[in-house]
């Protein structure tokens, strides 16, 4: 009778622990977190992505649950070019993220820092080419950085320049079925781990786009840097297999480990019927088999899944309100802190251009199917306010006013549909699951909709390329600047 009761005890403190320690659901980051890169520092996460055309780049986030992420640093403060599949990583006592550059030419650059937190140095030009560069250290002591393709470079001795000639090709990937819909074979996005016994060789194939099966995550394993490399047998860790799934184009995966041994596969995925959204970085449990290989636990990732701790940070939608330009807050191609002055809680965003793409919109992720945003706009100067939806330079939507009319953008082009005589408006912009809609208030209380609409499923990389995405934001055109006040963003 003891020991039944003895057994009920635990096997009843197991439920109360799984229950407390409670679920979390995919997205980990909504919106357009591509091609993430994660590390554990002790209790600490942090986590960065490609920034593409966006300045501030490379955003470095900080959670202590793997669920809830708060951003914490930027790497980048100049524009270089697009930026590519970074690689964070610590490294005696230092921490560093190696990155693509795609601009006038393509090069591999490091930035490095003391702390996560920043600052991060300057870019230093590794002058290498192709993409996706991934360090790891060998058993040799050596460092490497391993590059798209299977091939990899020697680091020299501080991990901030290349060791000349020192590139060798020396993995090949795995080649799955001949029948699968791809969009190419494209073996990039390398992540190496030495665990255990093995070097574990993760890597992105298929394509990133194109079809709703092409991308994967695949897994080589080898007692050596140096090779030779195996397959694993059941193949790929990560997929999505048919366009009926939520999460496609699954992919780029890295793992990470949390201080109780559990793992868990990070990678990102387009979600079927909202790809301008961007890939969204989703994450899975994995598991090491007694073989030493790696599988998923199985499960739904559009469903709940078993959450790694229990800890509670604040949304990193929470202090939009307070513009913090870099962390929440970025501009599209043209990076100038000087443009951005914050008051008492207020934007004050100096004039740009002729044009809503002209203007290097302020923008910030939003990750919602469906949300509005709205400010308290006042105008100094010949210049034309307002929010906007915006994908590129070319193609966007917005609503604005120049002290005379209001006006509607569409494509870049802007056109009148009212009148304004005055220098202060409330403007609204909604996007509902691709639809765009504007309003607009003298007084924030009274308001009117505008008689315009758009659909903009159409503004995504498919479509566009460029590797964007569609993200909600203010901008200012003209001689001048805008003050924002009150502003809001809402979930619908």
């Amino acid at each position: 009778m003891k020991r039944a009761l003895s057994l009920l005890i635990i096997v009843w403190s197991l439920v109360v622990a799984s229950f407390a320690q409670g679920t979390y659901t995919n997205p980990i980051l909504g919106g357009d977190f591509p091609d993430p890169t994660i590390l554990r520092d002790g209790q600490d996460y942090y986590i960065t992505h490609s920034a593409f055309d966006y300045q501030p780049g490379l955003v470095v986030y900080h959670s202590r649950d793997l669920v809830n992420w708060t951003p914490v640093s930027y790497a980048l403060r100049t524009y270089l070019g697009s930026i590519w599949a970074p690689d964070i990583k610590k490294y005696k006592g230092k921490y560093y993220i190696y990155f693509t550059v795609h601009g006038d030419r393509r090069t591999n650059c490091v930035v490095w820092a003391d702390s996560p937190k920043g600052p991060w140095s300057d870019p230093i030009d590794l002058n290498i080419g192709d993409i996706d560069p991934c360090f790891v250290e060998g058993e040799d002591g050596k460092c490497y950085l391993v590059m798209s393709g299977g091939n990899r470079w020697t680091l020299a001795d501080d991990g901030l320049s290349v060791v000349p000639g020192s590139k060798v090709h020396f993995y090949d990937g795995w080649q799955y079925p001949a029948e699968w819909l791809t969009e190419g074979f494209c073996l990039e996005g390398p992540k190496l781990y030495r665990i255990g016994d093995y070097f574990y060789y993760i890597s992105a194939e298929g394509g990133t786009a194109g079809p709703p099966t092409s991308h994967m995550v695949v897994v080589a394993r080898s007692k050596s840097i140096h090779g030779p490399w195996e397959n694993m047998p059941t193949n790929p860790l990560i997929h999505t297999y048919t366009r009926d799934e939520r999460w496609w184009s699954k992919g780029h995966g890295s793992l990470i480990d949390t201080p109780d041994g559990k793992w868990y596969c990070v990678y990102h995925a387009y979600e079927n019927g909202f790809y301008n959204l961007g890939r969204q970085t989703l994450m899975e449990p994995v598991h090491f088999t007694a073989d030493g290989w790696i599988v998923a636990d199985g499960g739904d990732a559009s469903g709940e899944l078993p959450r790694p701790t229990l800890q509670k940070q604040e949304g990193r939608l929470d202090r939009l309100g307070e513009f913090r330009l870099g962390l929440d807050w970025r501009f599209y191609k043209s990076f100038n802190s000087e443009r951005v002055k914050v008051e008492q809680g207020a934007l004050i965003l100096q004039g740009k251009g002729n044009s809503l793409g002209s203007s290097a919109p302020l923008m910030f992720i939003a990750g919602a199917h469906r949300y509005e945003i709205e400010a308290e706009i006042r105008l100094q100067g010949k210049v034309r306010a307002g929010l906007c939806i915006y994908y590129n330079d070319k193609y966007n939507v917005g609503t604005a006013f120049d002290g005379e009319r209001r006006f509607r953008y569409r494509r870049d082009q802007a056109n009148g549909v009212g009148k304004a005589s005055t220098d202060r408006l409330w403007l609204r912009l909604r996007n509902d699951a691709h639809i765009v809609t504007a309003y607009w208030s003298t007084d924030g209380k009274q308001w009117n909709r505008e008689t315009w609409g758009q659909e903009i499923s159409g503004f995504n990389h498919n479509t566009l390329y460029e590797f964007q995405s569609v993200l909600p934001g203010v901008f200012c055109e003209g001689d001048g600047y805008a003050t924002f006040k009150n502003f809001k963003y809402r979930e619908l």
